[in-house]
């Protein structure tokens, strides 16, 4: 029996997937040397501090705050630090030794994509990144390797689980935003400092690379709309779930025409991120707690969806995992690594070119005539109205009756849509608009 290589394993951070991975790595060194075709030897673990408690017995000698030199000795290395700095100097400097790199670091891929894989394309290694999106859901590797014969047209994406499970507490008892938040950070769903989730910009970054990876097209975190859920009251969830909607966080990437960017109008991709409700027989309203779901449409292929925990020292890890094994096969094999394909090179639209639907609640006079005057403005602007629905209330203290209206519109511009709401906000019969949502899925 051939004796196998040994490829040594450098992991930068050793937090809670860092510490799964390494975990792994040892108690499975024999699967895994027999799924990549090479000892997988873990060669070193950098950290800022050694002496930290950790939530896995590790060996201590295993640890190192020299992480430069423990990257320049290496075959593959593991980047689990998060953050931009020093990460991407050390996943450049791997790259630069004909290091494989596996990174779950999504904000660094989403800001400086292009440039790490100019350097692994230089090098002919592999850059790897499976565990920046959607935590143990295999997605970026179907969408570039299973889906590669085939156009995707649509992405859409629950892809932050902390936000996922505010809403759907929201949803499910009822709660405020704020209850539902304190829930998630007991439970360990949110962090102390919650803005990156709630909003949005985690699910911005895992938008970014979706998108270039469906598109082949690399896309920036510039190219996304990004809206968080802070302003998502108990009353939107109420009406939505009484318009048979619930509301999620949706990272959306599709292909649209784009009318005046090519000489034929030619097509462009909007890639954002933004509360949605979606119809609750839609698949992805089925997505509860803090899991994770991506939803695909392809010409040929047709409508496909992956569903999983996004988050998670032992899930991710099994996505680092995966990607680790790919990087050693191609290390045992020889040849250039694999890596993303950008031969697409459409544009990036800005959020007036997106095509959606809209649900706007507005709080109005109680007159005759109203309903005629607001459903004219929308003709007006060439928003059609789908659905609409009245119901009236009045003041205890005023007596003064006024109604609740509700709209759901058919796709249109977003362009469109909001000057038409900007128009209702005009008249003098509406008291106030009390929300405005995009709507996916009708």
């Amino acid at each position: 029996m051939t004796e196998l290589r040994t490829l040594k394993v450098a992991l930068l951070g050793c937090g809670n997937v860092g510490a799964q991975v390494a975990r792994i790595l040892i108690e499975d060194a024999d699967t895994l040397a027999a799924r990549a075709g090479a000892k997988l030897q873990l060669s070193g673990i950098a950290v800022r501090n050694v002496h930290a408690k950790r939530d896995v017995d590790l060996p201590q000698d295993l640890f190192t705050t020299d992480a430069d030199t423990l990257v320049k000795d290496a075959d593959l290395v593991i980047e689990l630090m998060g953050g931009i700095e020093p990460a991407r100097t050390l996943i450049l400097s791997a790259l630069r030794n004909g290091a494989c790199v596996v990174t779950g670091n999504k904000a660094l891929v989403a800001q400086d994509g292009p440039t790490l894989h100019e350097e692994a394309d230089k090098a002919g290694v592999q850059l790897s990144y499976e565990a920046a999106v959607a935590g143990a859901i295999p997605i970026l590797r179907p969408i570039r390797d299973s889906l590669a014969g085939d156009r995707i047209t649509r992405v859409l994406g629950i892809v932050n689980g902390t936000t996922n499970f505010i809403l759907d507490q929201m949803d499910t008892t009822g709660a405020q935003f704020a209850d539902a938040l304190a829930e998630a950070q007991r439970l360990g769903y949110a962090e102390a400092d919650p803005t990156a989730d709630v909003e949005g910009h985690d699910a911005a970054a895992k938008a970014a690379i979706l998108a270039s990876l469906s598109f082949h097209t690399r896309f920036a975190l510039e190219n996304v709309h990004c809206e968080g859920i802070t302003s998502v009251t108990a009353a939107d969830i109420a009406a939505a779930k009484d318009a048979g909607f619930v509301i999620k966080l949706l990272a959306i990437a599709e292909k649209l025409p784009a009318a005046g960017t090519d000489a034929d109008g030619g097509e462009g991709v909007s890639v954002r991120v933004h509360p949605t409700l979606l119809p609750r027989e839609h698949p992805l309203a089925a997505v509860h707690g803090a899991f994770n779901a991506v939803f695909i449409e392809a010409e040929n292929a047709g409508e496909l969806m992956f569903y999983g925990q996004g988050a998670g020292g032992t899930p991710t890890a099994s996505a680092v995992l995966g990607d680790l094994v790919s990087a050693a096969r191609s290390l045992v094999l020889g040849g250039p690594g694999r890596t993303e394909t950008t031969t697409g090179q459409v544009s990036a639209l800005p959020i007036d070119a997106a095509v959606t639907s809209y649900y706007i609640g507005l709080d109005v006079a109680d007159q005759p005539g109203v309903l005629a005057r607001i459903a004219q403005l929308f003709a007006e602007h060439g928003v059609s109205i789908e659905i609409m629905r009245q119901t009236i209330h009045r003041d205890a203290e005023s007596n003064v009756e006024s109604a609740e209206l509700r709209i759901v519109t058919h796709r249109a511009s977003e362009a469109a849509l909001a000057a038409t709401v900007q128009a209702v906000k005009g008249l003098d019969v509406i008291n106030s608009v009390t929300s405005v949502l995009r709507v996916e899925g009708v």
